[in-house]
Formats: C-alpha cells, sequence, structure tokens
C-alpha cells in the first residue's frame, strides 16, 4: 500500500481501492456547518453553494458519510482507531451511524474540544448558550485498540494547596503521603507489623525497605513520637489523567504562524495529541477529509505514515506546499521510490480537465501554482487575485483585518480563466500596478491576444513597470518539472527569481 501520497478526489473512490485492514488510525473532520462550505477554498463567493444546497436535510449528509464510514470501518486495522470530529449541527445523528457501523461496545470517548471562549452567536437578543465546541467520536475497531495514556501538568492551585513543602537543598517540592498499610493495616491482609522511628503499627512496606527509604530521605518525622509520613515529590508525578474535556487548546489564531487561512483549519496541537494517543511511530495515519492537511503534517513530523484524500485541487496543491515548506519533506516521485519524499495523485494537470473547474477553484489553482498566497477577499479585491512574496520580504508585522499586511515587499497576480485574455484586462491590471505602486505584476491565463501583448511591451517602456504574462501550460510544467526533479528551481522559486530578476532589470533600466 501507498503511503505519503495526498489524492485528489472523491475519498469514497480511493478508500474503495484501499485493501482490507491496512490503517491503525482515521482522523476526519467533514463538512456539516451551515457556515461552512466544502467546496469554497478562502471563502469564494462568486462560487458559494449554502449547506441546503450540498445537503438538502441531516439524512442526506448521513446517507453521504454512511458508505464512506462503512470503508473507514474496513480498512481501519483491528487495533486501530477512529476519531470523527464534528459539530452540534449532526454529531447525535453521527453518534447513531457510527454505533450502527463498529457496534455500540467499540465506543471509547466522546471528547469535547473547546475551541473557543466565547461565540457570536449568542450574542444579545439571541435564545441559545454560545456553541464554544466540537465533539470528537472515537470508535475502536476491537477492544486490542492501541492506546497511549497522556497527562497534563498539575493545576497551580493544586499545587499550592497539596505541594506545599520545599526541600531547602534542592528546592523540590513534595508532599506527605501516608506509610500506613492499606486496607487499615488487617494481619490477614499480611502487612507487616513492627516499631519504626518509635511508633509501632502495620506499615505499607517491609522494615528492610523502610530503613532504605529513610536512609535515602524519602521518610520524615515531623516531631518525635508522630507517624513518619513519605515525601511524595511534585516532579515525579505524571500530572493530572488527560480526561475527555479538551479547553488546554486554542483555535488557530489570526497572528499564528501556521495559519494558512483555511477557514475549518484546526490546530497542529490538536491533531498531534490525537496521533499521540492512538498511534505508534511507523504507524499509518488517514485523513479522508483532509482540507488543508494539518493531520498530515502532524503525522509527518511524529514520523508516521499517512494518506489524505480532498476532493478540492486547491486543498491538495495548498496542502503539498505545507509539507514542502514546514516539514521539509520533497514532492518527488523519485524521492518518494526512495522514502525520501511524497507525492501528489489525480490532479487535473491538463488544460481541459482545469477548463472544467469552477472559476475560484480555477483562480486558486493558479495563485498556489505560481507560489503566491491567494486573496481572502474574493468579491471587491481590487483586482489582485492572489500575491507573490519575494525571499527577501520579511513579517513587519501584521495589520488588523489584512492577510497579506505583514510584509509589504510582494507582487500582484491576475488570474483570468479564458481563452484569450485581450487588451482591456490588460489596462485594469496596469492600473493594479498604478495604484499598488508595484515595479511587478503577474497575469495568468491560457493565452493572450496580440494586442495584450503589445500593451505589456508599450507599459513596460513607458512606465519601468513590468507584467510577465504567464499561461497554464507553463504552469502545469512547473507542476510537472517539481514531482520528477525537485531540486530545479521551479514553482515559488521560479517565480520568485524571475521577479527579483525583472525588478533588477527595471532598476536598471
Amino acid at each position: 500500500m501507498d503511503t505519503q501520497v495526498v489524492f485528489c478526489g472523491d475519498n469514497l473512490d480511493q478508500l474503495q481501492r484501499l485493501p482490507d485492514t491496512c490503517v491503525d488510525l482515521v482522523y476526519i473532520d467533514p463538512p456539516f456547518n451551515s457556515n461552512r462550505n466544502y467546496e469554497v477554498f478562502w471563502e469564494e463567493k462568486r462560487e458559494q453553494r449554502s449547506f441546503d444546497d450540498r445537503h438538502e436535510s441531516t439524512q442526506a449528509y448521513i446517507d453521504f458519510m454512511r458508505p464512506r464510514c462503512i470503508e473507514l470501518a474496513r480498512v481501519l486495522k483491528p487495533t486501530g482507531t477512529l476519531y470523527y470530529h464534528c459539530d452540534w449541527h449532526a454529531s447525535h445523528y453521527i453518534k447513531v451511524l457510527l454505533d450502527q457501523i463498529f457496534g455500540e461496545t467499540c465506543f471509547v470517548n466522546e471528547i469535547i474540544w473547546k475551541r473557543q471562549s466565547s461565540h457570536n452567536d449568542a450574542k444579545q437578543g439571541s435564545k441559545h448558550l454560545g456553541r464554544v465546541h466540537d465533539s470528537i467520536f472515537v470508535y475502536a475497531k476491537s477492544r486490542d485498540y492501541y492506546f497511549k495514556h497522556l497527562y497534563r501538568p498539575y493545576d497551580p492551585e493544586y499545587v499550592e494547596q497539596f505541594y506545599r513543602y520545599t526541600e531547602k537543598e534542592t528546592g523540590r517540592r513534595y508532599r506527605l503521603g501516608d506509610l500506613g498499610a492499606p486496607g487499615g493495616g488487617a494481619p490477614s491482609k499480611g502487612n507487616p507489623h513492627y516499631e519504626f522511628l518509635g511508633v509501632t503499627r502495620y506499615w505499607r512496606y517491609s522494615e528492610a525497605n523502610m530503613h532504605k527509604l529513610y536512609k535515602e530521605g524519602r521518610i520524615i518525622q515531623t516531631a518525635p513520637g508522630r507517624v513518619p509520613a513519605y515525601k511524595r515529590y511534585l516532579d515525579e508525578g505524571k500530572g493530572v489523567p488527560l480526561g475527555s474535556v479538551w479547553d488546554d487548546i486554542g483555535p488557530v489564531q489570526a497572528a499564528a504562524r501556521e495559519k494558512i487561512g483555511y477557514p475549518t483549519q484546526k490546530p497542529l496541537k490538536l491533531l498531534e495529541r490525537i496521533i499521540e494517543i492512538s498511534s505508534r511511530e511507523g504507524d499509518v495515519v488517514l485523513d479522508a477529509f483532509c482540507g488543508c492537511g494539518t493531520a498530515l503534517v502532524a503525522a509527518q513530523s511524529m514520523a508516521r505514515q499517512w494518506i489524505g484524500i480532498d476532493v478540492s485541487p486547491t486543498a491538495c496543491r495548498v496542502m503539498a506546499k505545507r509539507l514542502r515548506d514546514h516539514c521539509g519533506l520533497a514532492e518527488s516521485e523519485t524521492l518518494w521510490r526512495a522514502h525520501r519524499g511524497f507525492i501528489v495523485r489525480d490532479l487535473p494537470w491538463t488544460e481541459e480537465r482545469l477548463r472544467k473547474l469552477p472559476p475560484f477553484e480555477f483562480e486558486n489553482w493558479a495563485v498556489v501554482a505560481i507560489g503566491g498566497l491567494p486573496n481572502s477577499t474574493k468579491v471587491g479585491d481590487m483586482g489582485i487575485d492572489g500575491r507573490l512574496f519575494p525571499v527577501t520580504s520579511l513579517p513587519k508585522g501584521r495589520a488588523a483585518g489584512d492577510t497579506f499586511a505583514f510584509m509589504d515587499d510582494w507582487f500582484p497576480i491576475q488570474v483570468k480563466q479564458r481563452e484569450k485574455v485581450g487588451r482591456p484586462d490588460i489596462d485594469s491590471f496596469e492600473a493594479v500596478l498604478v495604484r499598488e505602486n508595484r515595479e511587478l505584476g503577474f497575469f495568468v491565463a491560457f493565452d493572450y491576444t496580440a494586442d495584450a501583448e503589445r500593451e505589456v511591451r508599450r507599459f513596460h517602456s513607458s512606465s519601468g513597470k513590468q507584467i510577465r504574462l504567464l499561461r497554464v501550460s507553463e504552469l502545469i510544467e512547473m507542476d510537472h518539472e517539481r514531482m520528477v526533479s525537485p531540486k530545479k528551481p521551479v514553482g515559488s522559486v521560479r517565480e520568485v527569481d524571475i521577479a527579483q530578476s525583472g525588478l533588477k532589470a527595471v532598476r536598471r533600466k
């Protein structure tokens, strides 16, 4: 079975190709939220379809998920675990669905993830409490599933109340524990009875062990004649066992380094915790609705094998970029076969398939293929579909409400899903470069008229500003080069080099 692979397409089709009992851990976060849209990446408005257009009812959603959950149960190993991430819209129906597929006895936990402390859906005048948590249902394939207990640090108030003593010599905090025999010290329990430090009673340990612990400084007698106590050090405790309410991992904040702009992006720490609890190094992690790829990044960083599936070509390209940039993993067929890289399969790399993409998907694909960042605002974007940042750009503080304000050195990108772009579109893009005071911009289309190319040359001659016309065929070739020869400067690196060389040429002129 192939791992370290991102599959682009319907997950039901791909799941049916996987062999039985081949996956150790499944995590899915399928869309079911009236404020979410699975087809929408970065909140595209022009192509946005409402929830009811995709799933007319809760029953339609369950009918959509049932065959997929059956396949997920099939590919899960007997020692494997499934995590189903959902919210209040359909959680109760999902629980029934999973009980039917896995069996009620295979239910392990309902994890409550408190994703935020307040929510504006409970503003003044509303008649419900703020919805601030998600549910994550955990099911096992059998009773032999792998599970690792995790612990959280002790609460500071608990430490102050119970670990009240501090050793002067070491500075270690400790509490006093009972050395009396368990069970009340009944003789029938076989508890030892002897005198120790002037106190005769039934003890927890043998006399030899008691003297050994005393010599080690682990037993203290606060006053002559008092019952000795055992020193329990704070730094030897594991902490508080992790429970089913997770309120210590917050959402991905706007200024977080890991944030990439995906509407329902989950924090990396959340996926790392799930992976640590229910898998070991080398195990296979599957995310069949992987979106921006957080589960894949977590799995890769924790030395797991992984498989990702998503229907969105844009999401697949973005998660590929994330694996390259954040994990240092090469996207290369050659290195993947040598177990040192990853691949993306079934992307629409032909012009014919790209022509059939919805406009917002095509626009995002083109921007990401160049190596840029799509504009989060699609309606009223002022002629800027994305921005390309040179490698020399450095963070200078992010302004509120502007995803890209943290870098001031950037080049605008305009995308048109047309066979041939003419001069009027070029004229409009020239106005963008003048308004934004940019010396270089990128335009993407399938082809350009002769008038458009002449206008680009005229604009450069008169203003010194340069428009680089990119054809879809070039971007397809970039993706192909990135896979077969990862050391070549393609994609974002290639375009940054082009941008910088273009600027140098303009400045020399």
